[in-house]
């Protein structure tokens, strides 16, 4: 039998295909303007040549070490979720103890906090600790924040490892080391890949922490350094865009790389 085309479906698409090509389209025009081409022939005009200057601009006023800056608290907020999310979601799966399940509840309690709510003791916290306009009091509370989502995910996907393959490990004398490490992990490369893509999101699109926790120029994430390209003379459109479009570059090569793995580890083990 065949199909009746469905011409209804096909205009929303197209529809919705302009809404997201759109703003798109502009970002990327921008990028290859001038500053007042952008400003004489708006920002649907098509560029009257290519020009890269506004990605140097960008690079001009800090952006590198901006884009440094954030790349590492990245790198270390991911380090720190994946070096204690896995063996926790492992007790929290295997062990049915008070102290684990406690331990559970309190990490589950802390996906009701908003950050929020907690920023001023945070700043008061970090400030006692000496770590105020350091790095490294940006990465902690970053970590910290990510840790329950994560631990949540990854727990998810651990009970969805069949219970006979835990029982066939422990018939064949396995530590539970052993289990952990040749039998747990390789099953749960979904729920790993998720939870990294989930941090180091959180990590590189990190706001209110980097405003409220640095202050010197040498310690700007890419979120803060963009406010460099509003001066006393208006807004730099298309250098601001360009610094956008670098800095989306990371997002898109963790998620090109781990698509596979995330759409499994959000579906389950396998992709069941």
């Amino acid at each position: 039998m065949r199909r009746r085309p469905n011409y209804l479906a096909g205009a929303g698409s197209l529809v919705w295909l302009f809404l997201i090509g759109l703003p798109l389209y502009v970002m990327l025009s921008a990028t290859l303007k001038s500053q007042s081409e952008f400003a004489q022939d708006g920002p649907l005009a098509l560029p009257d040549g290519f020009t890269l200057d506004n990605f140097t601009g960008a690079f001009d006023t800090g952006f590198g070490r901006y884009f440094l800056n954030t790349l590492l608290v990245t790198v270390c907020v991911v380090g720190i979720v994946l070096l204690l999310v896995p063996p926790l979601s492992y007790a929290i799966v295997r062990s049915r103890g008070p102290v684990t399940t406690g331990v559970f509840r309190l990490f589950l309690l802390g996906l009701a906090i908003p950050l929020q709510a907690v920023i001023v003791p945070m700043f008061y916290l970090i400030s006692e600790a000496g770590l105020y306009d350091n790095l490294v009091g940006v990465i902690l509370p970053t970590a910290a924040f990510c840790l329950p989502v994560s631990a949540l995910i990854l727990s998810g996907t651990m009970r969805d490892i069949s219970r006979e393959l835990f029982e066939a490990m422990a018939m064949d004398g396995a530590s539970p080391r052993r289990v952990f490490f040749q039998l747990v992990l390789p099953l749960s490369r979904g729920g790993l890949s998720t939870i990294v893509v989930f941090s180091a999101l959180q990590a590189w699109n990190g706001f209110l922490f980097p405003l409220v926790l640095t202050q010197s120029d040498s310690t700007k994430v890419v979120t803060l350094g963009l406010y460099n390209f509003k001066t006393e003379r208006g807004i730099d459109a298309p250098g601001l865009l360009a610094a956008v479009v670098l800095s989306m570059i990371p997002v898109l090569l963790v998620y090109l790389f781990a698509r596979r793995a995330l759409v499994q580890g959000l579906m389950g083990v396998g992709g069941k």
